[in-house]
């Protein structure tokens, strides 16, 4: 297969996967393993990352109008009840912020989770595990939207995000939603929460990968390539734009299946798929 019809196929599965509590860190890799990509390849690492961002732009593209409200009634609100610490887009960048450092910290041992099929399956189990227990046990819906969150949902959302960033398979998506829940919001709001969220959290994530990789490339050109015959820098871009356009239908239907469905559907593929990963992984000592 040609690097660039591989990221067609790649830029599919993250726009897939990206908003689904799924993991689509994990699928990608897992996508990666399953061709004989190299798994510490810088080049794939970043690579990993960056076409996150259009899956990212999908959904800022899918709600401008809701966070164009955010920025033009900042600070008191559309209602006029908030304050510079109570309005939504302060909430987003807490939560955000909260993730953000200690994922920075962390970045050489989130590069080696990359690596590591064994955390990947494992945090997709557990994973799996906890949402199917928050969806049957924190039904009790005490915030209804963005705008009825307090700053300290938006801390708690932001720390137990850090779980995702660390541990690939966990999925930002899950550990924002399943915190939510906690919160007492409901399946929808908890879910847009997770858009809003992903918004500032992904594009820090993949701008660093991003200069990062310039700066690979800079000093050591040979280091930043496919490994195969395709164009580095092309076959990013083709994954890029193709994960948008497949995250923005995606986003759309999953919103509305949301109204009626719980997550639990979501829950026992990741486990399926876990234990099938962690089984694959033994049988060729990955």
């Amino acid at each position: 297969m040609s690097d660039y019809l591989f990221s067609v196929f790649l830029g599919i599965v993250e726009g897939l996967t990206e908003f689904l509590p799924v993991s689509s860190t994990a699928h990608l890799r897992i996508v990666e393993a399953i061709a004989g990509t190299n798994l510490t390849s810088e080049y794939w690492k970043a690579y990993s990352v960056i076409i996150q961002l259009g899956a990212i732009l999908a959904v800022a593209w899918l709600f401008w109008q809701r966070l164009w409200n955010f920025a033009r009634t900042f600070p008191r609100g559309s209602e006029g009840k908030h304050n510079l610490f109570t309005h939504p887009l302060t909430l987003i960048m807490v939560a955000f912020v909260c993730t953000a450092g200690p994922a920075y910290l962390l970045n050489k041992k989130i590069g080696d989770n990359l690596e590591n099929l064994w955390i990947i399956g494992a945090a997709l189990i557990i994973g799996g595990i906890v949402m199917w227990v928050v969806d049957r046990i924190f039904t009790r819906v005490t915030i209804n939207r963005t705008e009825d969150m307090s700053i300290y949902n938006a801390i708690t959302i932001g720390i137990v995000q850090i779980a995702s960033a660390v541990f690939p398979g966990t999925s930002r998506s899950m550990a924002t939603i399943a915190a939510g829940q906690v919160c007492g919001m409901s399946r929808s709001a908890a879910l847009e929460f997770s858009f809003f969220v992903s918004i500032p959290t992904m594009i820090a994530a993949c701008g660093y990968k991003l200069i990062t990789a310039i700066k690979l490339f800079r000093q050591e050109p040979a280091a930043w390539s496919t490994g195969g015959t395709g164009n580095a820098w092309l076959t990013l871009a083709i994954g890029f734009v193709v994960s948008f356009i497949v995250a923005a239908l995606v986003v759309k239907w999953f919103t509305a299946w949301v109204r009626h469905h719980g997550f639990v559907p979501f829950a026992i593929y990741r486990i399926v798929l876990g234990v099938g990963l962690l089984v694959w992984a033994w049988q060729t000592n990955q």
